[in-house]
């Protein structure tokens, strides 16, 4: 989506999510940043990522429907609109 990423983890129980999602966004930020330097030179100092996250269980669901949640997802536009 254009506002927001979906990721499907698994992490070990041992891992604190908070700490996993620390590093991811840490590291995704520094890699993009350094690829492409007009990002750097604008978010210089500040934030890339805003600073939450949201996070759940999967429960009795499989991870095909979840998968095909996050396909389907993918497909809508800003607006919520099917493209």
């Amino acid at each position: 989506a254009r506002d927001h990423v979906h990721m499907f983890l698994s992490i070990p129980p041992k891992l604190s999510l908070s700490d996993v999602m620390q590093r991811i966004k840490g590291r995704s930020s520094r890699r993009i940043q350094m690829e492409f330097p007009d990002l750097r030179k604008r978010y210089w100092g500040r934030r890339f990522w805003a600073r939450g996250y949201f996070s759940t269980t999967s429960g009795n669901v499989t991870d095909d429907i979840i998968l095909q949640y996050l396909e389907l997802h993918g497909k809508r536009d800003a607006t919520g609109v099917s493209r």
